[in-house]
């Protein structure tokens, strides 16, 4: 049907089938709900997607770990979207949950009932870590449980975190890569916050916690997307999303409402600082760029031009059609 917009239904299950907390973990605040999902819920959300345009889109139950709650609770989810699957009104379904949560009489079950993507929270693929922050599983979990998610032809999410308690930089892309080697359909990137009411907050108090900045956050998240992309892993979200009650909840930590732009404006900055070394000789130069990433290129209040300007190079921001994300050419400017 010409018109029709695409975009996950998001519902979500709040904190339920979670056997522990993580250090980090403050689901009402990240995801803004107190009251979990019900099956008039899926209904009612459905309907009202399909009203605005959205038929085809998947309805995504986030929030929780949806294989690990209780099993009639899930079940009536499922058989309450299941319709929605076989009309047409959804794509399928998608689902979160933990690496310790799967198994084969789960994953026949939600291929039963029109599943069709499933993540899992990683977060570090680092053990040291996953115990600092009481993640309750092993690096060696989501390896296995990755396989079998594959395996039984669902597609596959991972998601990592960078600014873990007791993490560094080098963990967090030791993570990337063992992520890259277990070959997702997407990743998720989200630096660490520290929210009200969470363990973290506790540490940060007691000054055993220093959480990561913006900037850092933001310069590794720019070296991370790269690799992903490289090996064609889609990065489907950077940072936490800006709504629910994250900004009320804030105490410290990696957060921007717009935090992925500004890690694509430090992709591109990097990719200008290279290929500006290879030239002799050159101040005055223009950047071409996609139409699209042109603002990318510039930077949020021209940082990026600014940034050039301080190391000597004058540059000017065009853009060219032919050329695609994350790639630019630069010439020496003739005006």
């Amino acid at each position: 049907m010409s018109g029709e917009k695409h975009a996950n239904i998001a519902l979500f299950v709040a904190h339920k089938g979670c056997p522990n907390t993580c250090s980090f973990c403050n689901q009402r605040i990240i995801s803004g709900q107190v009251d979990t999902a019900t099956k008039e819920d899926v209904s009612r959300a459905v309907n009202t997607a399909v009203q605005s345009g959205h038929r085809g889109s998947q309805l995504a139950f986030f929030g929780g770990s949806f294989t690990a709650i209780d099993s009639e609770y899930r079940r009536e989810l499922l058989k309450a979207a299941y319709p929605f699957v076989l009309d047409g009104s959804i794509s399928g379904i998608r689902i979160s949950t933990r690496p310790d949560a799967i198994n084969e009489d789960i994953l026949n079950e939600l291929k039963t009932f029109g599943v069709e993507a499933i993540e899992l929270g990683a977060q570090s693929m680092v053990d040291e870590v996953l115990i600092a922050n009481k993640r309750g599983h092993t690096a060696d979990d989501v390896i296995k449980s990755s396989k079998l998610i594959k395996d039984y032809g669902f597609e596959l999410g991972l998601q990592m975190m960078t600014g873990l308690y007791k993490d560094t930089d080098e963990g967090a892309l030791y993570t990337a890569r063992e992520i890259i080697k277990l070959s997702p359909a997407t990743v998720r990137i989200y630096p660490t916050v520290v929210l009200a009411g969470t363990e973290l907050e506790g540490l940060l108090n007691r000054g055993e916690f220093i959480p990561q900045r913006t900037d850092n956050a933001v310069k590794l998240c720019a070296k991370l997307i790269p690799m992903f992309e490289r090996a064609g892993i889609k990065v489907i979200r950077v940072g936490l999303h800006s709504g629910g009650s994250v900004q009320d909840g804030f105490i410290d930590g990696a957060y921007h409402p717009a935090f992925r732009e500004l890690c694509e404006s430090e992709i591109y900055y990097n990719l200008a600082v290279e290929k500006l070394a290879s030239l002799t000789n050159t101040k005055k130069v223009v950047i071409y760029v996609s139409p699209s990433e042109i603002s990318k290129m510039i930077g949020q209040k021209r940082a990026n031009i600014i940034k050039l300007k301080n190391s000597g190079y004058d540059c000017k921001v065009l853009s060219n059609k032919l050329l695609k994300k994350y790639e630019i050419n630069i010439e020496v400017d003739s005006e």
